[in-house]
């Protein structure tokens, strides 16, 4: 596991002048769908979506593959387990913000969301096995020892699972590079959860 979480560094700040926010007005039109579906499911256009809007094919299959791992046999508050986990390791300050809203309006303990946001263990066992988990996978680059794999299966999750997790991985790995990238800003919306 890192011992530090990355952070933005001045010139990293900077790249967002290149991805200024889209709107359905202005977006290429391969990417205008999505913005109008993110902003009726959202009531509002994440600065996040407007920048990624710059590669359809980026946004398209972001939603996607959320979408997809959504429908998952994992619950909601592993999966956002998953994803702030995600989010934690790679310094997405914009992602930290948003899944902390998603797991308040899950109702998860707050000792829970204070211990992923500061990447220490959980007080929830079989979410602890979760989010280790995602570490080893990816410390191993996917190849996971056995006894890590066998950890985790012990507690109540099943190959199925492992390989959901993996999904996780991928898209909300896929989402932190492109917002940290872009500097996606947090949007109002979600700055009580920054």
């Amino acid at each position: 596991m890192p011992t530090s979480t990355p952070s933005a560094s001045p010139a990293a700040s900077s790249t967002g002048t290149h991805f200024p926010d889209l709107t359905p007005d202005t977006a290429p039109p391969a990417a205008r769908r999505q913005l109008d579906q993110v902003t009726r499911h959202l009531g509002y256009l994440p600065s996040a979506a407007a920048r990624l809007a710059h590669s359809p094919q980026l946004l398209d299959g972001f939603l996607k593959l959320t979408a997809l791992f959504d429908t998952t046999e994992l619950d909601p508050t592993v999966r956002e387990t998953v994803i702030l986990t995600i989010a934690t390791r790679n310094g997405c300050h914009l992602c930290v913000a948003m899944h902390t809203a998603a797991l308040t309006r899950l109702d998860a303990a707050p000792d829970l969301i204070t211990a992923l946001r500061a990447q220490q263990p959980l007080p929830d066992a079989r979410l602890e096995a979760v989010r280790r988990f995602v570490h080893t996978v990816l410390d191993h680059t996917g190849a996971v020892p056995e006894p890590d794999l066998a950890a985790f299966l012990a507690h109540g999750f099943t190959p199925r699972n492992a390989l959901e997790i993996v999904l996780g991985i991928g898209a909300y790995t896929l989402s932190t590079f492109a917002n940290r990238l872009t500097d996606a800003p947090v949007d109002p919306q979600l700055a009580p959860y920054a």
